[in-house]
């Protein structure tokens, strides 16, 4: 199974397929591989000496980064996280970054942001609309309607922590007024706005 893989010049971390979300543009419903991966969906979640192992079939001084993302929410295996970030950091001097769709504190249930500090460099965070409802239309968490607040109060806890904090939406889906709301938020919470590409 695949738990590591390469995007562009990055290191990729597939920690797990779990979810809180079942978002209406997941990638995963159309594909089932990224980057230069193979597939994606897990056989089992990979132990933390997996992933450690599994560094050593790459030339880590190749990648400009590692990142956990994969077919998953990987704050659903924050302890990992932590605990791989750490390794890595030390093994290789490499950035980490997660990839997130902000709910950690809801799937925990208490603040997790401060566990990041020293560990992550990087969190970019889906903030997908500046709008409560359409959010929940658009990425149905199990959370229910408390879930875009909590995104939005876990982006405000890691500017705390963490030194880049970005929250991103996806080219071609929101209106420039919209785009110019989320870029608002944004600033106001203190994060870096990024409008990605439509890989659909």
């Amino acid at each position: 199974m695949t738990i590591l893989y390469k995007v562009h010049q990055n290191l990729y971390v597939n920690l797990t397929n779990k979810c809180p979300c079942a978002c209406t543009f997941c990638l995963r419903q159309t594909r089932d591989r990224v980057g230069e991966s193979d597939s994606l969906w897990l056989e089992r979640e990979p132990t933390c000496e997996e992933i450690i192992a599994d560094f050593e079939n790459f030339q880590m001084k190749d990648y400009r980064e590692l990142v956990f993302c994969g077919f998953g929410e990987p704050t659903e295996r924050l302890d990992v996280i932590l605990k791989v970030a750490e390794y890595a950091k030390k093994t290789y001097s490499i950035p980490t970054r997660i990839n997130t769709n902000g709910l950690s504190d809801l799937i925990h249930g208490e603040k997790t942001a401060h566990l990041l500090q020293g560990l992550i460099d990087t969190v970019s965070i889906s903030l997908n609309t500046p709008d409560a409802q359409r959010y929940h239309e658009l990425v149905r968490s199990r959370f229910g309607d408390i879930s875009f607040q909590a995104m939005l109060d876990f982006a405000r806890d890691c500017t705390k922590y963490v030194p880049h904090v970005v929250m991103t939406t996806v080219s071609t889906t929101l209106t420039p007024e919209e785009e110019q709301q989320c870029a608002k938020i944004c600033e106001e919470i203190g994060a870096a706005y990024r409008i990605r590409p439509w890989e659909g």
